[in-house]
């Protein structure tokens, strides 16, 4: 039972640093190397289409335990500490009222562009 209830909170600070991002990507202190990595990690997180499809065996769960965490560290990382604390804040707030996180349509229609794109670049190697 403790791994699992680890995992379940593993997964709620994902889901919390990830609307922090989206409120830290509007915050005047953050740097412009992290606004971009925030915008790209909250297209991301928040797109109802994921890069790999979950359905895939594996990888579609990779992108998703590797890949969002990933850039959700880098972003904190570049962000300044009361930057984080105020979002982090904030992003409870949110979770709170809300009950869940917003979606990004932006995000799924960059996810299906790329989809797209690699596709054309399969037919025509092919």
């Amino acid at each position: 039972m403790l791994m699992n209830e680890a995992i379940k909170n593993w997964a709620r600070r994902i889901k919390r640093d990830a609307v922090m991002l989206w409120f830290a990507r509007r915050h005047p202190d953050t740097p412009l190397l992290a606004k971009v990595i925030c915008v790209l990690a909250v297209l991301y997180a928040l797109s109802p289409i994921d890069l790999v499809p979950d359905f895939v065996p594996i990888l579609g769960y990779v992108d998703d335990a590797l890949l969002l965490p990933a850039m959700i560290w880098l972003a904190v990382r570049l962000l300044p500490s009361h930057v984080v604390a105020l979002c982090r804040a904030q992003a409870d707030d949110w979770m709170t009222v809300q009950g869940s996180k917003p979606q990004s349509y932006i995000g799924a229609a960059i996810i299906v562009a790329l989809w797209l794109v690699f596709a054309y670049l399969c037919w025509r190697w092919i």
